[in-house]
């Protein structure tokens, strides 16, 4: 099993953290300020979380959402968790997407990520 590169990766801009999730920039973003929720244990998807670990999570991306909008002034936000490779999940370790949104980054807004190029 390949290792894991959210529980190997050491160097990340960690905005928030608590006890059982962690949230950092995203290497590639979709936007500016794109960050990414994980918890500190390792499972491959949402449904294998704990309550407490969503919790934790849910928590941090309200952190995050203040974070973001002092740091890049987005105008909206897509909050995002793809589960399994089908719906376009590509690593294997829980994370949700906290993308801003900024007015004119597409034409059509309409449809949220699936937009965005």
């Amino acid at each position: 099993m390949p290792k894991c590169i959210f529980c190997s990766e050491l160097e990340r801009e960690i905005i928030v953290e608590n006890e059982l999730a962690v949230a950092f920039l995203d290497k590639f973003p979709v936007n500016e300020g794109h960050t990414l929720v994980i918890p500190r244990r390792h499972m491959e998807n949402f449904f294998e979380a704990s309550m407490q670990e969503i919790e934790a999570i849910n928590l941090l991306i309200f952190r995050v959402k203040d974070v973001l909008d002092e740091r890049y002034k987005p105008d909206g936000y897509n909050i995002g968790i793809n589960v399994g490779e089908d719906a376009g999940q590509t690593v294997f370790h829980l994370h949700v997407h906290v993308i801003p949104r900024y007015r004119g980054d597409v034409e059509d807004p309409r449809g949220g990520v699936r937009n965005i190029k």
